[in-house]
C-alpha cells in the first residue's frame, strides 16, 4: 500500500554513502520506525518519591563514579581484560562510512527471519540521479543489495530495498545469530486426515483478506492508557476492577468440531463486518 513517507527526525544518525562496483551515493540514514513506549519510574512508596539507579560495584556495595568505570570482557568466569578506546580504534574496519554492497540476491531467497531492523536512506547533494536509478533498478530486478554497514562501534550485515520512492537500509542477521530449530520439540512429521487439512484451508480461506496494517493496532497499550488517565482523574486512587474475560479453552480434544465451529463464527463474523461496510459506504440521505 503506497504511503508517503515523512522524516520527522531532527537529524541523520549517521551519513555516509553507498558503493557497489564504481558506484558511489552519498546517504544519510534515519529511523523507519519508532516506539512509543511508555514510560514509567521507579517510586517509594511511602511517599512517591522517585528512586534513582546507582552505578554499585558487586564486591563491595559502594557507588562507582563514571570516571572510575571502565568496559571489560569477561573472558572466562570470574575474569576479565579491559578494552579502552585504542583497542576498539585498532579494529581497522573496511569503509567505516559506506553501505558497502557486495552481492545482489533475489529478495525471495532470503528468508524474512534474517531482516529485524529498517532505516530510511535519503539522497544527500548531487546524489538524486544514482539513488533513483539504484531504486529503480533494484524495483525492476527483484533484487535486494546485501551490504556491510560500520554503525557507531558494531558491523552489521544489511538489505538495500526499495519501498515506495525511497531506498531501505534493513538490518539483518548473521548466519550464526540465527538459533537452531532443530533444538525446537516440535513435531516433525505428523499424519494428518483429509477432512481436517480441508477444514483447516477452509477456515485459512475464510479468514483471508488484503493486508492493510491500519487495521491492527496496540490494544494494550491503549488499553494501559485507559487505565491511567482513569486513575489521574480518581486523583491517584484505587479503581474498580473490570471483570475479566473467561480465559479461551487451551486443551484441544476433537480438532474436527473445534474446525467446524471456528468456519461457522468465523462464517458469521464476516457477514457482520461485510454488513457493517456497506451501511458506512451509503451516501447519507439529504433532510427534506
Amino acid at each position: 500500500m503506497p504511503c508517503e513517507i515523512t522524516l520527522d527526525m531532527a537529524r541523520a544518525i549517521w551519513k555516509g554513502s553507498i558503493s557497489f562496483g564504481l558506484v558511489n551515493i552519498p546517504i544519510a540514514l534515519y529511523p523507519a520506525t519508532r516506539r512509543e513506549e511508555l514510560k514509567f519510574r521507579l517510586l517509594r512508596k511511602s511517599d512517591l518519591s522517585p528512586v534513582n539507579y546507582k552505578r554499585v560495584a558487586e564486591k563491595d556495595g559502594r557507588e562507582v563514579p563514571w570516571d572510575q568505570i571502565v568496559k571489560g570482557y569477561e573472558y572466562e568466569k570470574g575474569k576479565y581484560v579491559v578494552l579502552k578506546d585504542e583497542d576498539f580504534q585498532r579494529v581497522d574496519l573496511e569503509a567505516t562510512q559506506t553501505v558497502d554492497i557486495q552481492d545482489f540476491v533475489n529478495q525471495e531467497e532470503i528468508d524474512p527471519m534474517f531482516f529485524y531492523k529498517p532505516y530510511y536512506l535519503e539522497p544527500q547533494k548531487g546524489a538524486d540521479k544514482a539513488y533513483a536509478l539504484l531504486r529503480d533498478a533494484l524495483k525492476d530486478s527483484g533484487k535486494v543489495g546485501i551490504a556491510k554497514v560500520v554503525i557507531k562501534t558494531r558491523q552489521y550485515l544489511a538489505g538495500v530495498k526499495p519501498e515506495d520512492s525511497a531506498l531501505v537500509l534493513e538490518l539483518m542477521h548473521f548466519a550464526d545469530e540465527l538459533a537452531d530449530t532443530g533444538k525446537l520439540n516440535v513435531p516433525k512429521k505428523t499424519e494428518v486426515g483429509k477432512r481436517e487439512m480441508n477444514m483447516a484451508k477452509s477456515l485459512i480461506d475464510s479468514m483471508s483478506s488484503k493486508w492493510d496494517p491500519e487495521n491492527y493496532r496496540d490494544e494494550y497499550r491503549e488499553a494501559l492508557m485507559e487505565v491511567i488517565e482513569e486513575k489521574v482523574e480518581a486523583g491517584g486512587k484505587e479503581i474498580e476492577e473490570k471483570p475479566k474475560r473467561a480465559p479461551k479453552p487451551t486443551k484441544v480434544i476433537d480438532l474436527v468440531s473445534v474446525l467446524q465451529k471456528s468456519l461457522e463464527q468465523t462464517g458469521t463474523k464476516k457477514k457482520a463486518t461485510t454488513k457493517s461496510r456497506r451501511k458506512q459506504k451509503q451516501p447519507a440521505k439529504k433532510a427534506a
